[in-house]
């Protein structure tokens, strides 16, 4: 178990290791920390390069790490726990210096079945918010409590630094599906999370958190809408508890295709979030600074770079249908040559689909984002357990290992034919981002890279503390490394995001 927590002195000494990189406060934390932490939305315990960028991040030069209860169901803090816990032994970096940021507030998964459970024994978590099958939500300090214990175990930690409630406005949308007035949804969401506030002070009092806050993804919100967050309600409510209060910290979305942490005025001064954050001197954690959300599609603000040329709709359309004969095949002629059981019969047939599931729809995914997430996530490992299944199995006829041969090379090739498609319009997509950041401010056309350009125009930003970069892989954590040590000035940057709004 890993003692302490971050300190001024810890965060300064591991700051003073890396003088090429521009350390700022997170203001009344005093802790000092880099201008880019590691994003743990996508990480898992159980993935080797996941642990290789985490170490690899933290020995050069970031020390803010970003991370929930509900990441990879748990494996995100079990990562964190484990690849900080063996620096920290090995003496290369200290518990001292980095800063460990969690999140509270959703039930899927093993905390779903949790909650499940418990309202069969009659004693449900209050003010459940029964969103949707499989996915529930949660503030009140009975929950709180629980899924604090759960997150510093898997985090192998006595006291976490920060602590944030995730996405309270969860409510605020159950509510008005429910047919809530919405000024009545309002009055009950800020007392839930007055209520979560004043939990959250005692465990600043028991030790097992030193600050709290909030990330929410409608921070930036208008001020009309029906989800919207209120920095300046939640300021209100916070310095009701106590002057001496622990709220110093928020996290909210912003990129170069969603400006409105900057460019909404949605404070009672007509301020924006951050200009506001920023005279109260709150910790500003940013995240999916490169997976914009804007017309309903999910836009990665990062190169692609160049697309095989010559490949069209006609060539994925012909590259899927040679694949659909493979798997024809396969069904028709293969499953009768194998001693196989009825069950695994039907799991092969259903297995050896994808030619069948992208046929007429592979156009569907709408991004080069969506599409790889489902190919990586989904359609490849689904194959490979297929692949693995027959590839291990003794005496598989001759027939049967040649179609696995044939049907390899055609399922590579209608992947590549899918991917050259959705990189080709991805390309296009960021070359037109990256020009028009590049007219709206000159100190961001200087970066190299698109990706880079995106962190660039947010830690040059005052008021942003930290932007938080998924870096599943050393050369991401390379990447934003590269970019850290260039110098940049830090201002109020107004009309840049602006004219990158218009």
């Amino acid at each position: 178990m890993l003692t302490g927590y971050a300190t001024a002195e810890g965060t300064q000494a591991y700051a003073e290791d890396y003088p090429e990189i521009d350390y700022r406060p997170l203001n009344e934390t005093g802790w000092l920390v880099s201008p880019a932490g590691f994003g743990g939305y996508r990480v898992d315990v159980s993935i080797g390069d996941h642990h290789r960028a985490l170490r690899h991040a933290l020995l050069n030069g970031v020390n803010l790490v970003d991370t929930s209860s509900n990441y990879a169901g748990g494996g995100s803090e079990k990562l964190v726990g484990t690849v900080l816990r063996r620096l920290d032994d090995e003496g290369h970096v200290s518990r001292e210096a980095v800063v460990v940021v969690s999140k509270g507030g959703y039930l899927q998964g093993e905390n779903y079945k949790i909650s499940q459970q418990r309202k069969e024994a009659g004693n449900p978590f209050p003010d459940l918010v029964e969103y949707a099958e499989g996915l529930e939500h949660c503030i009140h300090p009975e929950f709180l409590e629980h899924q604090l214990g759960r997150s510093l175990n898997r985090l192998q930690m006595e006291t976490l630094d920060v602590y944030l409630l995730h996405n309270p406005e969860y409510y605020l949308n159950w509510a008005w599906k429910a047919g809530v007035e919405l000024e009545e949804a309002r009055a009950e969401y800020y007392r839930r999370i007055e209520l979560a506030f004043r939990h959250l002070e005692t465990e600043v009092a028991q030790g097992r958190i030193r600050y709290y806050g909030i990330s929410s993804n409608t921070f930036p919100s208008p001020a009309g809408a029906l989800d919207f967050t209120s920095l300046a309600r939640v300021w209100e409510l916070a310095e009701s508890i106590d002057t001496d209060h622990h709220f110093r910290v928020i996290q909210l979305p912003m990129n170069l295709l969603e400006t409105e942490g900057v460019t909404e005025p949605n404070q009672p001064e007509e301020e924006s979030v951050i200009a506001f954050a920023r005279q109260r001197r709150l910790g500003v954690l940013i995240n999916r600074p490169l997976n914009a959300i804007a017309d309903n599609q999910i836009t990665r603000l990062a190169e692609f770079g160049q697309a095989p040329e010559g490949v069209g709709e006609e060539d994925v359309a012909a590259a899927i249908e040679t694949l659909v004969a493979q798997e024809d095949r396969f069904r028709e002629e293969m499953l009768p040559l194998m001693d196989l059981d009825e069950g695994e019969r039907k799991q092969l047939a259903e297995i050896f689909t994808v030619g069948q599931a992208l046929q007429g729809r592979w156009r569907q995914f709408g991004t080069y984002y969506n599409w790889d997430d489902v190919q990586t996530r989904y359609l490849v490992p689904r194959v490979q357990s297929g692949v693995n299944f027959l590839s291990g199995r003794s005496g598989l006829p001759a027939p049967v290992a040649s179609w696995l041969t044939g049907y390899v090379n055609a399922l590579n090739e209608a992947m590549q034919a899918v991917n050259a498609v959705y990189q080709a319009q991805a390309e296009q997509k960021s070359r037109a981002v990256r020009e028009r950041a590049a007219a709206a401010d000159e100190e961001w056309a200087e970066a190299e890279r698109l990706s880079q350009m995106a962190v660039r125009a947010l830690r040059s930003t005052a008021g942003v503390t930290t932007v938080l970069v998924g870096m599943r892989r050393r050369e991401y954590v390379d990447d934003v490394l590269a970019e850290l040590q260039r110098e940049v000035s830090v201002r109020p940057r107004d009309e840049s995001w602006a004219a990158l709004a218009e």
